[in-house]
């Protein structure tokens, strides 16, 4: 969306509010981010939670039934939850159709002996704690890529950079992106910019950020960002399908993420949670139409990234000392 198409676009409500006197303030063209994905468009769609090929199958039928297009499909319980006979199905299954897979990476802090998570300080979380974790995210990294994923999902600092590193001298394939995922996402301007700085190809933001906060973060960096339209609950389960062609105004490059409140964690998957998440992958590719459906009405659904893109463009980064 450019920033003419953002201010001409019908925002909720408008005509109706405006006769009964009650017209919102006009948008400020300064609000708006100049930036946008390489190769065109200013959104992607993300499908998260997609635990596994039978998941992956259910989100693919619906996406197809429902028209909803889909750049990425990630998957949250890592890579070391899926055999390798799984991850190749999953790959086979979306690279047939052009969609970037993102798998997670390997150990983290709420799953091991760590109890720091569940003090009154909430200390250390998802972050892989000593060095056998950053070797276990490095080995499922490795074996990942090595099965054609392309895209991997991290939760902590030091991971992002080691991962950023072995990119860099070969160890893994040098277009694998790296993701930063929300439950470690940053909440300011300066944090986005290390994020970016750190190797990430596309981070996350908590989806309670404001949206003058959003555009705080593009003043600083065009680094892509992902947001949650609609959050699960253990993430504030917030939902912000009203705020989608206003979000891509002031967050794009964007990836919009169709998760699902309402409904219990499914992290770590296994065949114990089969029907909960088959039901919960399909109800999100409907909550993805809901969204694309309101961006639509309001004339805000143009400038979306053509289907097959992957790849964030020129970003900053620090510099690899020898």
């Amino acid at each position: 969306m450019t920033d003419a198409s953002a201010t001409a676009a019908r925002r909720p409500g408008e005509q109706a509010l405006a006769d009964l006197g009650l017209k919102a303030p006009a948008l400020d063209p300064a609000d708006a981010s100049p930036h946008s994905f390489p190769g065109g468009g200013r959104w992607r769609t993300e499908i998260p939670s997609c635990e596994g090929p039978e998941a992956l199958a259910v989100v693919l039928k619906e996406a197809s039934r429902l028209d909803v297009p889909i750049h990425r499909i990630s998957q949250g319980s890592g890579i070391w939850m899926l055999t390798d006979a799984e991850i190749t199905e999953m790959v086979e299954s979306t690279g047939e159709r052009d969609i970037e897979l993102c798998l997670f990476t390997g150990p983290r802090g709420t799953w091991d002996i760590g109890g720091s998570t569940r003090t009154d300080s909430r200390g250390g979380g998802l972050r892989a704690r000593g060095h056998d974790a950053v070797a276990g995210c490095v080995e499922d990294a490795v074996r990942a890529t090595e099965l054609g994923v392309k895209c991997l999902l991290v939760a902590d600092e030091g991971v992002l950079w080691t991962l950023h590193r072995a990119r860099a001298a070969g160890i893994i394939p040098a277009d694998t992106t790296l993701k930063v995922s929300a439950l470690i996402g940053p909440v300011n301007p300066a944090a986005y910019a290390v994020y970016e700085n750190l190797g990430a190809d596309s981070i996350n933001v908590p989806s309670d950020l404001t949206l003058d906060h959003l555009t705080e973060i593009r003043r600083v960096s065009g680094a892509p960002m992902d947001m949650y339209i609609e959050a699960p609950d253990d993430l504030g389960g917030y939902v912000r399908m009203y705020e989608v062609a206003e979000l891509i105004r002031r967050g794009a490059p964007l990836y919009l993420k169709f998760g699902l409140s309402k409904a219990p964690g499914i992290y770590p998957y296994g065949h114990h949670m089969r029907e909960l998440t088959l039901a919960t992958a399909k109800e999100r590719v409907r909550r993805g139409r809901l969204a694309l459906d309101l961006l639509a009405r309001h004339g805000a659904d143009g400038d979306m990234a053509p289907l097959g893109s992957r790849l964030p463009g020129d970003l900053q980064r620090f510099e690899i000392s020898a």
